[in-house]
C-alpha cells in the first residue's frame, strides 16, 4: 500500500514512521484493494508549549470508498493500536458488504424478483 505520512508543525522521528508504515502495512490483510493511506500526527495543545495528547488521523482509499479514523492518546504508539483496531473493523464490514452483493442468495433472490415481475405483466 501506497503511504504519506505527515507530521503536523514537528518533526517525526524515523523509528515512529517506520511503526506506523509497519502497523498499517498490516491492513491489507483485512482488505485486499486498498489503493493508498494518508497518515496525519497531530499534537494537541502544541501552541501553548504544553502538549496534552498526540491525534493519528488516517484516511484509507478504497475502489468507491474513503475511509477516515482519527484516534488520540498519550503517545503516537497507543493512538496508532486504536486506530488499528477501528480500522480492522471498518475493512472487514466494508468486504463484507461488497462480498455480499454478488453472493448466490442475492443473486438468486433477484432473479425471482424478476421472474415474479414477468408472471404479473402476463396476468393483466
Amino acid at each position: 500500500m501506497r503511504l504519506q505520512i505527515h507530521a503536523v508543525r514537528f518533526t517525526a522521528d524515523q523509528s515512529l514512521l517506520d511503526f506506523i508504515q509497519a502497523k498499517l502495512d498490516k491492513l491489507d490483510t483485512f482488505h485486499d484493494r486498498i489503493i493508498s493511506g494518508e497518515v496525519f500526527l497531530r499534537l494537541e495543545g502544541a501552541d501553548s508549549n504544553k502538549i496534552k495528547e498526540k491525534i493519528v488521523e488516517v484516511r484509507l482509499l478504497i475502489p468507491g470508498k474513503e475511509i477516515f479514523v482519527k484516534e488520540h492518546d498519550k503517545s503516537f504508539e497507543s493512538a496508532t493500536d486504536r486506530v488499528m483496531d477501528v480500522l480492522k473493523d471498518k475493512l472487514v464490514r466494508c468486504k463484507q458488504k461488497r462480498n455480499d452483493i454478488s453472493s448466490p442468495a442475492i443473486i438468486e433472490a433477484k432473479t425471482r424478483i424478476e421472474e415474479d415481475e414477468v408472471v404479473d405483466l402476463d396476468e393483466l
